[in-house]
C-alpha cells in the first residue's frame, strides 16, 4: 500500500521538452506514463508544472519583473494543456485548472472543485503559478500542497537529492537522506525557494526531492523506499 494518500508533484517545464525551448510530444508522453503508474497505486495526485522550457523571464534584464512573471505563468498554461492531453491519451482522467481566469482554455481554480476532482481519482494539473508575480512555481507547488492537504510535496530534481554543496562542482559533496526545514533555510540549501520551504514548514507538509531520472522514483518513494532526500 502507498505510504501517502494524496501528494502534490512538482515537475519542471524541461521535463516536457527535448532539451530545447519547446514542448516535445514524446517527453510529455513519458511524463504521462509515469503519472499513470503513480495514480495506479491509488494515490490522489495534483501536479504543478513549471514553464522554463518556454520562457525564462529572468534572462531578460531589461524587462519588468512582473511582466516577465506573467509571461511565465502563461507558459505554464501551455505546458499544463500539453500534459493534460498526454494524460488523456493514456487513459488518465484529469483537469487543468488555472490560478487566473482564462475561460476558453481552462477552468479557474476553485478549491472545493479541486478537492472533489482529487477524491474522484482525477489528476489535477495546476497552472498559472500562484496567479501573482514575484512567486516561483516552487511557491505555487507548496501553496497548492498546503491547500489540498497533501501528505507530501514531491519534487523531481536534476540531481538525486539534496546536498550540502553542488555535487556537479564538488565531488565531495555530502548528500542528505533526511534534513529539517530549519537547516535547509539556515544553510540556504538550494532545494526549493525559501518561501516554499517556509510554507511547507508552517503547515507540516513533508518535501521529498528525487532525481528526475530515477526509474519509477516517485512510486518507489511513495511505497517507502529510501530515495532522494526528505525535508521535514
Amino acid at each position: 500500500m502507498p505510504k501517502y494518500n494524496r501528494i502534490l508533484l512538482k515537475i519542471s517545464g524541461e521535463a516536457l521538452s527535448d532539451g530545447h525551448m519547446n514542448i516535445c510530444g514524446e517527453s510529455a508522453m513519458n511524463v504521462a506514463s509515469q503519472i499513470k503508474q503513480i495514480v495506479s497505486t491509488g494515490v490522489e495526485l495534483g501536479v504543478v508544472v513549471g514553464g522554463g522550457n518556454i520562457w525564462r523571464g529572468r534572462a531578460i534584464d531589461s524587462m519588468d519583473r512582473a511582466t516577465a512573471d506573467y509571461i511565465g505563468m502563461l507558459a505554464t498554461v501551455m505546458n499544463g494543456l500539453a500534459l493534460g492531453e498526454a494524460l488523456s491519451s493514456v487513459g488518465v482522467e484529469n483537469r487543468v485548472v488555472s490560478s487566473f481566469a482564462i475561460d476558453k482554455v481552462t477552468e479557474t481554480y476553485f478549491l472545493p472543485n479541486v478537492k472533489r476532482y482529487l477524491g474522484d481519482g482525477k489528476v489535477v494539473i495546476f497552472v498559472g503559478g500562484t496567479g501573482s508575480p514575484y512567486f516561483s512555481t516552487d511557491s505555487a507547488a507548496s501553496l497548492r500542497a498546503c491547500e489540498i492537504h497533501a501528505d507530501a510535496l514531491v519534487c523531481l530534481k536534476a540531481v538525486d537529492g539534496l546536498y550540502d554543496s553542488d555535487p556537479k562542482l564538488n565531488p565531495n559533496a555530502i548528500k542528505f537522506d533526511e534534513i529539517s526545514y530549519d537547516k535547509v533555510i539556515a544553510d540556504n540549501l538550494k532545494a526549493l525557494d525559501l518561501t516554499a520551504i517556509a510554507m511547507c514548514r508552517e503547515f507540516g507538509v513533508k518535501i521529498i526531492c528525487i532525481g528526475k531520472d530515477e526509474p519509477n522514483g516517485v512510486v518507489r518513494a511513495l511505497n517507502g523506499e529510501k530515495l532522494g532526500t526528505i525535508i521535514k
